[in-house]
């Protein structure tokens, strides 16, 4: 984005629309996260929503109480186990808005009222649109005020200190964040439950003082969730997809992940997307997101896997056409000069890659935070974070770490995390000795992303050092 004009994408070949899609393990780069419920916790129909894309489970506790959760956790763990699908976990004029899985856009399962007068206690509307509400679960949104009210309530904070430590959750989504100091109270309370302080917290933009804040709010969360439903309450219709542009453009300057919602709502009952939302969930990915939530689509939707198999597929053709070299050059020059040692060997990978069409780059890492700043640069290839754990104590005993880095790698467009056993070298000379490139490079091949005579771009540490190198396979 360049003053108030955005950048168009280079004019899409034609015969590109008329090429059948290649299945790959990988269904595209862009991540996909399910929210569990009802119509999606059995162990069946979850590992088919795993083979069927989703890398990122929600777990919505606006509803359903910690038992519920909890088993349908288990399913996950389980499906997950079968499968041999690595998945993170989620938890969760005045005008004013009462509705279920708010907000559709059709109107029909929520009442728009507009408040005519104030009578004491008593606020009395006119309710301007006909709609069915039907079902337990209601959202109260009042559009443009301000509540003075904690982002984190009791109740969050027990199912966080209970659910959320019994299980590690991976991400937290704080709903309805309105200041960077929100973020800061929310890590500063997970920061003294255990294993907890490694987990990330995502800022859920849903009102206009979110919006307002955003770019502060960025600088402390680990990545953003725009919730277009609620946000196209504060905001005019019109004004959205503006915010929705600049908000993923400085989330992927920042190289942190930004995740939208609200995509196919009509596939909650219909087995197609309209066409409407099929485009709109392509220039989600155009835009350049990371990750796509499905909300009431797989939560109570009649279609789950069908809903995830198809938001993927849309999403693996937007890639197809996505202006790579329009995004480097900006990230490059946004980024600037002198580039930090890592940054700078971040950026070399991809553009070596690119320039000798490797079919894959594989980074190892510890942390993680090579390989997501690998991805912010968006090659065009998979990037295989090859997570090696680090043995570490708490003067009682000795644990490896790495999990929660391999898993928090799920939602980042274009990373798909392993983890290596920390008895392998990353690298040995003698061919009997399995080392962890020649486990990932069958991982690659087994997945069908590695073939016979590909090149490979692989990324390490050699001592103080780091290296990018260009490997060759042979058959």
């Amino acid at each position: 984005m360049h003053g108030n004009q955005l950048l168009l994408e280079e004019p899409i070949r034609m015969a590109s629309i008329l090429e059948p899609s290649k299945p790959s393990v990988y269904c595209s780069m862009t991540k996909i996260v399910g929210t569990l419920g009802p119509k999606s916790r059995s162990v069946d129909i979850i590992s088919d929503c795993l083979n069927a894309g989703m890398s990122v489970a929600r777990f919505d506790f606006s509803w359903g109480d910690i038992e519920f959760h909890q088993e349908t956790l288990d399913n996950l763990r389980k499906a997950v186990k079968g499968t041999k699908k690595l998945c993170a976990a989620v938890k969760k004029g005045d005008t004013i808005f009462i509705g279920q899985y708010l907000f559709t856009g059709s109107e029909t399962t929520s009442v728009w009222l507009e408040v005519t007068e104030i009578n004491g206690e008593d606020v009395v509307c006119l309710i301007k649109n006909s709609a069915t509400l039907a079902g337990s679960l209601y959202t109260l949104h009042v559009s443009q005020i301000r509540i003075d009210l904690p982002t984190l309530t009791d109740n969050d904070k027990k199912v966080i200190s209970s659910w959320g430590v019994r299980n590690n959750i991976d991400f937290l989504s704080l709903s309805y964040t309105r200041h960077a100091e929100d973020v800061r109270h929310a890590r500063q309370f997970i920061s003294t439950l255990g294993d907890l302080n490694q987990t990330q917290i995502f800022a859920k933009i849903e009102n206009i003082e979110g919006l307002t804040h955003f770019d502060e709010i960025l600088q402390e969360a680990d990545g953003i969730i725009l919730s277009r439903g609620n946000l196209g309450i504060d905001l005019p219709p019109e004004k959205v997809f503006l915010f929705q542009k600049a908000a993923v453009y400085k989330c992927n300057m920042a190289g942190k992940p930004a995740v939208v919602t609200r995509v196919v709502d009509s596939m909650t009952e219909n087995l197609r997307p309209t066409r409407a939302e099929a485009t709109d969930v392509a220039n989600a990915v155009l835009d350049g997101t990371d990750a796509i939530i499905l909300g009431a689509e797989t939560l109570r939707g009649l279609y789950p896997v069908e809903t995830i198999s198809i938001v993927g597929k849309i999403c693996a053709e937007a890639e197809k056409v996505f202006n790579q070299d329009l995004y480097f050059k900006k990230t490059v020059k946004y980024v600037g000069e002198p580039m930090t040692h890592l940054e700078s060997i971040a950026s070399s990978a991809v553009r070596a890659a690119i320039k000798v069409k490797a079919s894959v780059i594989i980074c190892f890492t510890s942390s993680g935070r090579a390989a997501r700043l690998i991805a912010k640069y968006r090659p065009t290839m998979p990037v295989i974070s090859v997570v090696v754990p680090r043995l570490k104590t708490n003067q009682v005993r000795w644990t490896f770490s790495g999990a929660f880095e391999a898993r928090q790698s799920q939602i980042i467009r274009g990373l798909f995390p392993m983890l290596a056993d920390p008895r392998h070298p990353a690298e040995s000379k003698n061919a009997t000795n399995e080392s962890i490139l020649k486990v990932a490079l069958d991982h690659g091949k087994s997945s069908g992303v590695i073939k016979p005579h590909d090149r490979v771009v692989v990324c390490q540490k050699v001592g103080d050092t780091s290296v990018v190198k260009i490997i060759e396979l042979e058959d």
